[in-house]
């Protein structure tokens, strides 16, 4: 069901760019992500492999025939593997092909990144038993997870036109709420502004209108992982969510980064998929013995918060919290059967987000929302400031990893978003 483990994840691979085998680098041969870049004032973007702090162009190198990311997305797997391998053998210490691809790489600090794909359809779902407990607690304390929830894989269509890439400067939006003692509903700039740790999930498209993915078909619809914020406007979205769901209070801005950690390098670090004892075994249809084995993904998550007092001070940014991906109640081989069940048809480039990836732990929560008890507890930072929703001028900073013993560590880069104020 999922990608083999092969010579590219060998860890102890190392490669002629010096900067690849630095043990900080999220980029080390063993991940090879890709993504998209120009220099500035170039009209297209190109495709790219991230190695350390450089790219490789790889339609330069002459790896591919594309710069249409959504192209090799609807080529499969086999065609993202071949460039895999071409890839981590070119930049391997001792390789035949150094001085070539010496000549293709860009420094990442000389370009542009773009979203790493076009993105047509934007899906997000409520993976995380924890944040959805954590959430129900405060708006229906005898009720927190609805009856549905251990069921079916909840989510919503998003919009799509308001996804950006990392860093993104995102604008306090404006919108309607309702305050408890307030006697009718106003207008204004949000005051509950929040951040939401995501999951970004690209898929490769595939099935026709009608036509559903079996569940033991659905990894070879995975074309990789991203890190993505959710911005949620809390006041506007207590105040609208009834009974249709979200709308303006997400659809103003999304965060994705820009690299896409692809399924082959995420193989090592693949791990059982496990509910507690007592918990419901899910329907047939969301159900495989691959799944059971190897369908949940030990990644390391992580927010990072950096206001403007810290920066004006030189003060590093502050970490909020940490969660991992395994904990999700629903995997990702789940989420693409539910998803086409109905005979709705993917296509190369959809995004799923996870839905915020929240822990077990006190502490672990993915959002503001729960981290300060929604707004009832203020979080006090090192430097004396202290939180309960977003401010202008605070950057909040995701971050992933993978690692394994016998592994080399991967990661996924920032993905970073600045609140500036609301105009109006």
């Amino acid at each position: 069901m999922t990608d083999a483990i092969d010579d590219t994840h060998d860890a102890a691979l190392g490669s002629w760019l010096a900067s690849a085998n630095d043990p900080g680098t999220d980029f080390p041969i063993q991940n090879l992500p890709l993504g998209r870049f120009r220099h500035s004032g170039e009209a297209r973007f190109r495709i790219g492999a991230a190695i350390g702090d450089q790219i490789v162009d790889v339609a330069k190198a002459g790896l591919l025939a594309t710069d249409d990311m959504n192209e090799l997305m609807r080529a499969g797997p086999a065609a993202r593997r071949t460039l895999r391998q071409s890839l981590s053998r070119g930049l391997r210490e001792g390789s035949a092909d150094a001085s070539r691809l010496h000549s293709c790489l860009v420094p990442q600090s000389e370009v542009e990144m773009g979203l790493p794909c076009h993105i047509g359809d934007y899906t997000d779902f409520y993976t995380s038993i924890h944040h959805a407990t954590s959430v129900g607690r405060q708006f229906r304390p005898d009720n927190p997870l609805l009856p549905n929830y251990k069921w079916v894989p909840i989510g919503y269509h998003g919009r799509a036109s308001s996804i950006a890439v990392s860093p993104e400067t995102v604008r306090r939006p404006r919108g309607q709420f309702k305050g408890p003692d307030d006697e009718v509903p106003s207008l204004g700039p949000t005051r509950r502004l929040d951040y939401e740790l995501e999951v970004g999930i690209l898929v490769t498209g595939g099935n026709a209108q009608g036509e559903p993915i079996a569940i033991a078909d659905a990894e070879a619809h995975l074309f990789g992982l991203t890190l993505f914020n959710d911005w949620t406007a809390r006041d506007v979205q207590a105040w609208e969510y009834q009974p249709l769901g979200p709308f303006l209070s997400k659809n103003f801005a999304s965060t994705l980064s820009p690299w896409v950690i692809t399924m082959e390098a995420l193989a090592p670090f693949r791990v059982p998929f496990e509910r507690a004892a007592g918990e419901p075994s899910p329907l047939p249809y969301l159900d495989s013995a691959g799944n059971r084995v190897s369908g949940a993904l030990d990644l390391t998550l992580e927010v990072w918060l950096s206001t403007a007092a810290m920066r004006g001070a030189g003060l590093p940014p502050q970490r909020l919290m940490q969660s991992n991906f395994r904990d999700s109640y629903w995997t990702m081989a789940q989420l693409v059967a539910h998803h086409t069940v109905n005979g709705c048809n993917l296509v190369a480039g959809d995004l799923f987000g996870s839905g915020t990836q929240s822990g077990p732990a006190p502490g672990q929560g993915g959002s503001m929302l729960e981290l300060s008890a929604g707004g009832k507890q203020p979080l006090r930072l090192a430097n004396g400031e202290s939180r309960s929703f977003l401010e202008d001028g605070d950057t909040v900073v995701l971050r992933g990893y993978c690692e394994r013993a016998g592994y080399r560590r991967i990661g996924f880069g920032d993905c970073t978003g600045t609140i500036a104020p609301a105009i109006g």
